[in-house]
């Protein structure tokens, strides 16, 4: 039986339109599994994955092993050596999240420790573990979800993880019995997720009046923004808009979440936090430019400083003095206010 030639074109045409709508989505979807996609807890991709981005030139040179691997693996191995309790807690999409808590004899604070992209607890922010454990401050090193012995199988840039450390400030201050003050330290994307767990207007996700300040040091702007300066400074790729717009569809089709709910402009205007910001002049992994963003977008007290010639996560190791006096003068500052 003949088909209808008015029926074999719209066919033809609608076959034609599926398959370049396919070929459009198909080119952003490894772009996607790399940078969202973590894989299943321990499974080889999410080692292979790992892996892969640790190798990146970017990646590595911006690492505090460049330069400072003694140091940091000094730092590192005495967390590990360190008696800590293990801490859970669920997260609002049903994940198991895990975190190392370290109380201190005579505390005069507490601080939750938020890594950055693909980190773990003990990595770049054990450097300044010991010098908080000196200040008398109890910590809490979160392991983010899909991260370490947490659960997770897609990172968000910060729109689920803020969720996530709003769960542990919650779990820390029902150890806090005397009410002390509670300060928020972030890395990288640890930092992105503290500034937007600091803009919630809302009584159900509002950060408790003993949440003094945050500490942000070398965060991103947006998710949008990092991996557009990613792509145009790693790759050398000047236009991809489009293939942003196919990972942010992805984004919410199988990781339940959008750009725009990692972008710190709205949290940033409500925010009445005190916020001391850092960030290395020579970082090529989060530009400089994104703290000097967050900075102005910020309404409540706050500060920056710009530390010369420190590369990605490595403000600690180039002017240490400068970083933990600046640290000790927030905590002096913001510790007994209302």
């Amino acid at each position: 039986m003949k088909r209808n030639s008015n029926t074999v074109l719209p066919l033809k045409i609608a076959a034609v339109f599926s398959l370049a709508g396919l070929s459009f989505l198909y080119f952003a979807w490894p772009f996607f599994r790399f940078i969202v996609y973590a894989g299943e807890k321990k499974s080889p991709e999410r080692k292979v994955n790992q892996k892969k981005w640790g190798a990146l030139k970017h990646t590595s040179l911006n690492h505090p092993r460049n330069g400072f691997e003694e140091e940091y693996n000094f730092t590192r191995n005495w967390c590990e050596k360190q008696p800590m309790q293990n801490w859970y807690i669920n997260s609002r999409d049903g994940l198991n999240l895990h975190a190392s808590y370290y109380p201190v004899e005579g505390a005069k604070r507490f601080v939750i420790l938020c890594h950055g992209y693909k980190g773990t607890r003990f990595g770049s922010v054990a450097h300044i573990a010991r010098f908080l454990r000196e200040e008398k401050c109890s910590l809490l090193f979160i392991d983010e979800r899909c991260c370490g012995e947490s659960e997770g199988t897609y990172i968000t840039f910060g729109a689920r993880e803020q969720y996530d450390i709003l769960g542990w400030v919650s779990r820390l201050n029902e150890e806090n019995t005397d009410n002390l003050p509670i300060y928020i330290y972030g890395q990288s994307m640890g930092a992105t997720s503290a500034l937007l767990s600091s803009g919630h207007i809302e009584d159900e996700f509002k950060l408790p009046k003993e949440v003094k300040g945050i500490i942000a040091d070398c965060g991103f702007s947006s998710m949008k923004k990092q991996l557009r300066d990613i792509a145009t400074d790693w790759f050398h790729l000047n236009w991809i808009e489009l293939l942003l717009l196919r990972v942010d569809l992805f984004c919410r089709l199988f990781a339940g979440f959008s750009m725009k709910e990692t972008d710190t402009e709205e949290a940033l205007g409500n925010n009445t936090r005190p916020i001391l910001y850092f960030h290395g002049s020579e970082d090529t992994y989060v530009r400089p430019q994104n703290t000097a963003v967050n900075y102005e977008r910020t309404r409540a007290p706050k500060e920056m400083v710009m530390i010369n010639n420190a590369r990605h996560l490595c403000c600690s190791y180039v002017e240490p003095v400068l970083y933990r006096e600046k640290i000790s003068e927030f905590f002096e500052k913001y510790d007994g206010t209302k």
